[in-house]
């Protein structure tokens, strides 16, 4: 695993350098085994490696290459992590959350048109009509990433969806009286979209931070519970 973890490290540092940037072809297997010390079979668990980071691109027929290396490509790996977190891992992921999504809210209301609340709204007229939780969930994210994608930065949105999947909405809020807790949540991302309204970047942040700080602590009192 030590050699495999050597030919990982190689290949990273030629691809930082500029050697192989993005898109660019790697060399033969043999060549590149010989030029990094490495046996073949070694080689070929760290481009399966890389190739799981999506990294790197193996081509049928024609070769491997190194990838894009677009940052939201790269962060796709991360939400995995975020669905399976539990307990502390999970609560950490959401006080990031609550670190970013304040200041790319207040952002968004400085940029927001009539077209982008009548959308919003459309949303929040689905999610109060929604039958069950994981509708409820899919029109949270909606409202979520419809509105962090006004700020215009792809990775942001990336980053602040992998930080709260859907699979770790509904495990949230099952852990909890379900009813009560949709109720909270409409009654906050109304608060939300009335800040955004009035162009309030201050009061967009607070309502953001309020929603968000109420979703941790959801969680919190969930594992307290189960600890008891």
């Amino acid at each position: 695993m030590a050699l495999t973890d050597d030919a990982i490290t190689a290949i990273k540092s030629m691809i930082i350098s500029g050697e192989f940037p993005p898109g660019s072809r790697l060399p033969r297997e043999d060549d590149l085994a010989q030029r990094l010390g490495l046996s073949r079979s070694s080689l070929r668990e760290a481009v399966r490696a890389l190739t799981a980071m999506q990294i790197l691109v193996t081509k049928q027929g024609d070769g491997t290459y190194v990838s894009s290396l677009e940052p939201h490509l790269l962060l796709e790996n991360l939400s995995f992590a975020s669905d399976v977190s539990q307990g502390d891992t999970a609560l950490q992921l959401l006080q990031v959350r609550r670190l970013l999504e304040p200041q790319a809210t207040a952002l968004a209301a400085t940029r927001i048109t009539e077209a982008d609340l009548e959308e919003l709204r459309a949303i929040l007229e689905r999610s109060r009509a929604a039958d069950d939780v994981e509708e409820f969930i899919r029109c949270d994210m909606d409202f979520h990433r419809t509105l962090i994608a006004l700020v215009g930065n792809p990775v942001l949105s990336m980053l602040l969806e992998i930080l709260s999947t859907q699979t770790q909405r509904v495990r949230i809020l099952r852990g909890t009286q379900v009813g009560r807790a949709i109720e909270h949540v409409h009654r906050e991302h109304e608060a939300i979209l009335a800040a955004l309204a009035a162009r309030d970047a201050q009061l967009a942040a607070a309502a953001s931070a309020v929603h968000v700080a109420a979703v941790e602590q959801w969680l919190a009192d969930s594992l307290a519970a189960e600890e008891a």
